[in-house]
């Protein structure tokens, strides 16, 4: 294996694929190099000498100003580098791409859930929404209820541990995976309690923003139907959502209002909801899975806990699974806006229309302005973990990240709640934030999420699915309860990006099929935070 990388002709830096030692002597490129300190595995060391104020290009793209003399052979860090993004416009230019060979695919099925609207769930959830946080402690209430008496509460070993710690007993038994109790509805995955913090208190924009984003969990092909649960004064108004239901995000599924305002007790409002559910849920239970084609998976595109490699294994590996489903007419979403930045003018070039284009700049600069406005900015989106890792200003992250999308032609663009109804690779503007972004996703119609990660992360989702995919093979070693996918495969084994991209649309296949459940749905990591449209990267 080598023990370095250039990515594109056009850099002046490689990356380090294991620890290199202070005086090792490279060659790069037909170029021979003397390393002039120790270079950490994943970070990235020069291979020309600049001068400050000179750039330096990865991924073929600018991704930073020298802040000082770099000598070739020396580490690049953050004391050494700042964050340079390339300047981008429109242009008349047509763009070219080659799909890839997807013939052999075209007879694969997934079995999953049809919907009324053409739509299939990889999934079949009840979900319990609340229009404004004054309902989630009696979702609270109806949770415990639902899943111990349905079978889906988790035995919680824990208990036992603390029980026998308290009392005194010796050594505390040890502690084994959760478990389920046998669901009284077999062809219903769960029941879900989307829990947040809004609707009302802040503004209307933000009100209008939730009501949109859960009517597109409504809608969302893995869930079967809702039960709305209402205060009756906040700004997010049952009503907002009953027009949004009958307009953008059409839906047949039955859906179940409750005002508490209008009942004389909690208890007589609880008792009617419980009534009033369960038919919903028998009725979902009648569902079952059949076989269609892989047109049917929408795909969320997302990253978190990025270290060194994501760019380089994780990420493209995803970005060719996108580019094969895009050829099978399937339609996939790359998310985080904040992680676009440095490769705008890639992705205009890649628009299907000027129109197109023009959504992308606008929703980018409007949102980086305002970031700017409170004293932030897109590049100051890295977090420590990431510079810790090799990540050392956003346009090295944001060049990494898109490679998620793959080469696709950008089909369409969707503000933070739109759903996704044109095949092909949409971008969808949500923040880098792990969980808001994987949220929006879910509200625009994903029925799966490849979601990939260097550090780790448990992140998953109420109603769709989450493959962890590792961008090291470290990763899976360390953290074997959250990973599903090892990615790292590409330079710890030598197995081509292509190879892997097969490896990994058969377990897409089989997570949208129901034959395998994804760590983060077997920890019942069920993350859900609306993005308030103010300033988060």
């Amino acid at each position: 294996m080598e023990k370095h990388l250039k990515i594109a002709d056009a850099d002046n830096v490689a990356i380090a694929l294991e620890d290199l030692q202070q005086g090792t002597e490279l060659t790069v490129a037909g170029n021979t190099l003397t390393l002039k300190q120790h270079i950490a595995v994943k970070h990235k060391f020069m291979l020309d000498t600049i001068q400050a104020g000179d750039t330096v290009t990865m991924y073929g793209v600018p991704v930073g100003i020298a802040l000082t003399v770099i000598e070739e052979g020396e580490l690049i860090t953050v004391d050494n580098l700042t964050h340079k993004s390339d300047a981008y416009g429109f242009s008349d230019s047509e763009y070219q791409f080659t799909a890839p060979d997807v013939s052999h695919l075209k007879g694969k099925t997934f079995n999953g859930y049809k919907r009324g609207d053409g739509q299939v769930g990889t999934a079949n959830y009840w979900i319990f929404v609340p229009m404004v946080f004054c309902q989630n402690r009696n979702l609270k209430t109806l949770q415990e209820a639902f899943e111990a008496e349905l079978g889906y509460k988790k035995e919680n070993d824990y208990r036992w541990q603390i029980r026998q710690l308290v009392s005194g007993d010796g050594e505390a038994s040890s502690i084994t995976e959760e478990t389920l109790a046998t669901p009284v509805y077999p062809n219903v995955d769960g029941i879900k309690f989307l829990l947040h913090e809004g609707g009302c208190g802040g503004t209307r924009d933000d009100a209008m923003a939730l009501v949109r984003l859960l009517a597109g969990y409504i809608k969302n092909p893995n869930v079967a139907g809702a039960t709305v649960m209402s205060l009756g004064c906040q700004h997010a108004q049952s009503d907002l959502l009953r027009e949004a239901l009958g307009t953008e995000y059409a839906t047949d599924k039955p859906v179940y209002y409750f005002e508490q305002q209008e009942y004389s007790s909690e208890h007589k409002m609880l008792s009617e909801v419980i009534a009033a559910t369960m038919k919903g849920i028998a009725q979902a239970n009648t569902l079952h899975r059949e076989p269609v084609g892989l047109e049917h998976l929408t795909i969320g595109l997302e990253c978190g806990g990025s270290d060194g490699f994501s760019g380089i294994s994780a990420n493209p590996l995803i970005g060719t699974v996108s580019d094969k489903i895009v050829a099978l007419g399937g339609k996939t979403m790359l998310s985080e806006f904040p992680e676009l930045c440095g490769v705008e003018q890639d992705l205009i070039d890649r628009a299907s229309t000027k129109a197109v284009a023009e959504k992308f700049v606008t929703l980018m600069e409007s949102y980086n302005q305002k970031a700017v406005a409170v004293g932030s900015g897109f590049d100051m989106n890295p977090s420590p973990g990431n510079i810790k890792d090799g990540l050392i200003t956003d346009a090295i992250k944001s060049a990494g990240a898109a490679t998620k999308g793959g080469r696709s032609v950008v089909a369409d663009v969707l503000d933070y709640t739109e759903y996704a109804t044109k095949p092909g690779l949409n971008l969808l503007c949500t923040p880098g934030n792990d969980v808001e972004s994987t949220t929006g996703l879910a509200g625009s119609g994903a029925n799966i999420i490849l979601f990939s990660t260097g550090l780790g992360t448990p992140t998953g989702n109420p109603i769709c699915p989450v493959i962890k995919i590792a961008s090291n093979s470290m990763l899976p070693k360390k953290m074997v309860d959250i990973i599903d996918f090892d990615a790292g495969r590409l330079f710890s084994e030598g197995i081509s990006l292509n190879d892997l991209s097969e490896e990994l649309l058969e377990l897409i296949i089989a997570v949208a099929s129901g034959e395998v459940k994804t760590k983060a749905v077997t920890l019942g990591q069920d993350d859900f935070i609306p993005w308030k449209r103010g300033v988060s990267l």
